[in-house]
């Protein structure tokens, strides 16, 4: 039976990984299916110069931290999916998340936003507004309660040292200026 227990712990991870893959449907639909809607659509334009290129480095910061948060931190540390049916185990702490408690949702407007700069589209900015206001309500009405109830006093310490969207400032734990 010894011997089993590796290969079960790594079909494991990599049914974990599967299933965060299969999650990563819905920002795909934000981010790409969406905005390729919105930028095929007449009128919408800016002209902004090469201030565009300033979209790179949000294009660039999202997709990395939306992949970490999907793949590395739920998919291994929280041991679930972004979906609301398959969430993780446990509370995840690693990475962006020790900084603000919602880095997947920051990621999605940040590559919307970055697209919006680098295809100077008005539309994409319209539409990153849309998704913020959407994560914020479902944050608030759906997943904070949720998490709370299944996660208890380890998810409220959490809320309490992790700002929802913006880092906190952290006061410092020594007398020293």
């Amino acid at each position: 039976m010894s011997g089993r227990s590796p290969l079960i712990a790594e079909l494991t991870v990599n049914v974990l990984y599967v299933r965060a893959v299969i999650a990563l449907a819905l920002p795909a639909l934000a981010d790409l299916v969406v905005p390729a809607w919105l930028l095929s659509c007449p009128g919408g334009r800016i002209d902004i110069g090469a201030t565009r290129f300033v979209g790179v480095p949000f294009l660039v910061a999202g997709c990395w931290l939306l992949l970490d948060s999907v793949l590395v931190r739920f998919a291994h540390e929280g041991r679930g999916t972004l979906a609301p049916i398959d969430p993780p185990r446990f509370v995840v702490r690693g990475g962006a998340y020790r900084v603000v408690r919602n880095p997947m949702y920051l990621a999605n407007v940040a590559i919307v936003v970055g697209s919006g700069l680098l295809f100077q589209s008005w539309f994409l900015f319209v539409w990153a507004a849309i998704l913020f206001v959407a994560f914020h309500l479902f944050v608030i009405t759906y997943e904070e309660p949720t998490l709370t109830r299944l996660f208890g006093d380890d998810y409220e310490t959490y809320r309490r040292h992790v700002g929802r969207w913006i880092p906190q400032l952290r006061r410092r734990e020594t007398g020293a200026p």
